[in-house]
């Protein structure tokens, strides 16, 4: 996807007041232009995003300010955080939507160019870091980090994808500076040169990875939650914007909250609104962002992400992309706190939903949950036609992944899927007698 913004506009004709982003040339200065950067297929974003543009919610929030303005909502959609930070800096861009390295350095890019910017909520997340996965072909002889010394990684610099390969990397005992060779690619461009075979494996954030297991184009070889750092996408604001159209921003973040409800409330739907706007498969959106999904959505600025925020910096300046950064007064809460009001306190408290096992048939309005993985397995080998997607938890890290592109292993008369082979093989050795088996086998013996 190239870095070229696709904008789409949404005019409200309501009487309002002065407040505002940008005025509209030509006018008297009542209509306010408000632009949104947002990446449709970053699908950790959604509710910033791809479901609150699909939703309108955000219009409606501002057609109920009556403050005496016109609001034009300018939609603009990009492939990475990159251009989005750009077009912030350059005073184009009011409100965007990035994962947690390239918000660092939107940070440190609006700082060093006299355009602050902050962090005022959070889209999706995942507590242990399971948004990121390394994959490789699906004949590839790699089955450990260390199997990648001397071969062509592809991942995009300063992303979240990148910081989730160099952490693996390291623990791994492999320089990611010079064990690796490291394409600095965006992730369309990477998953076609994997197809290709000009690299050997890719690192990519959301919704890439599964997307290309889902396509029988890639295999897991590193779950990024067997870090257990949390890793999250989250909502950016110029200061001058916020500071000057404070009631534009809380209208934002109240959709905002509005549309993480509806997702919440409606996961298939939205998985299948998002699909529709995105051309990604409901069945890849709905493994991020469904009921039990690796994703989850709140918009409420959690402790611990930002101290993961704070870890993120070192692996950014080691990088050269930036030097410190002040995360304490990058992250900006105020103005979601008050949007939520006392829901805020409730959000902030609010834990991600248990792992389970999920079978999602056609034509069904939802899925239908089971208590255990070989429960699901017992399901689908009973109805082999009609199963529009499968869904299992890694047995370690909780990483909801495709039951058939799982790595199975039994342990006597259990069923245990993983994302990757690193952790079905750190299973199997402190577990003796549990062995790797096919899906094929996992279904059998499930029967």
């Amino acid at each position: 996807m190239k870095h070229k913004a696709v904008a789409a506009s949404f005019l409200l004709l309501l009487p309002l007041t002065a407040c505002g982003g940008t005025a509209a040339a030509g006018g008297d200065g009542s209509t306010v232009t408000v632009t949104i950067g947002y990446q449709s297929k970053t699908i950790n974003t959604v509710t910033a995003g791809t479901l609150l543009r699909s939703l309108g919610l955000f219009e409606k929030e501002l057609g109920a300010l009556h403050d005496g303005h016109t609001y034009k909502v300018d939609w603009q959609d990009y492939a990475t955080g990159a251009p989005i930070t750009a077009q912030m800096t350059a005073g184009k861009i009011d409100i965007g939507s990035m994962g947690d390295f390239p918000l660092l350095i939107n940070a440190a890019r609006g700082k060093q160019l006299g355009r602050p910017t902050h962090l005022v909520s959070v889209t999706g997340y995942n507590l242990r870091g399971g948004l990121n996965t390394i994959v490789t072909a699906p004949d590839s002889r790699i089955d450990s980090l260390a199997d990648l010394k001397g071969k062509k990684v592809s991942t995009s610099i300063g992303s979240a994808a990148d910081g989730t390969l160099v952490r693996a990397l390291r623990r791994a005992g492999v320089d990611p500076d010079k064990g690796i060779g490291k394409l600095n690619q965006q992730p369309a461009v990477g998953a076609s040169a994997l197809s290709a075979g000009s690299v050997d494996a890719l690192s990519q954030f959301v919704a890439w990875p599964g997307l290309l297991a889902y396509q029988g184009k890639a295999k897991a070889l590193y779950d990024g939650a067997q870090l257990d750092l949390p890793t999250f996408h989250g909502v950016t604001v110029r200061e001058d914007f916020a500071e000057k159209r404070p009631a534009v921003l809380e209208a934002f973040l109240k959709a905002q909250a509005k549309t993480t409800d509806h997702l919440d409330a409606h996961p298939v739907s939205a998985a299948e609104k998002v699909a529709e706007a995105t051309g990604l498969p409901a069945e890849v959106v709905y493994l991020y962002n469904g009921a039990h999904g690796i994703s989850t959505f709140d918009p409420a600025v959690k402790p611990r992400l930002v101290s993961a925020l704070k870890q993120d910096v070192s692996i950014l300046r080691s990088a050269k992309l930036t030097g410190d950064v002040d995360v304490d007064a990058f992250v900006d809460d105020r103005y979601v706190r008050k949007a939520l009001g006392a829901a805020y306190a409730e959000r902030l408290a609010a834990s991600p939903p248990p792992a389970a096992s999920e079978v999602w048939t056609k034509g069904a309005r939802g899925t239908r949950t089971f208590k255990s993985p070989k429960e699901l397995l017992g399901h689908l080998a009973g109805h082999k036609a009609g199963i529009r997607a499968a869904y299992v938890p890694d047995a370690t890290t909780g990483t909801l992944w495709f039951a058939d592109r799982a790595v199975w292993v039994a342990d006597g008369e259990r069923l245990l899927p993983f994302v990757a082979p690193a952790t079905a093989k750190a299973y199997t050795a402190g577990h003796p007698g549990a062995h790797v088996i096919t899906y094929a086998d996992a279904l059998r013996r499930a029967s």
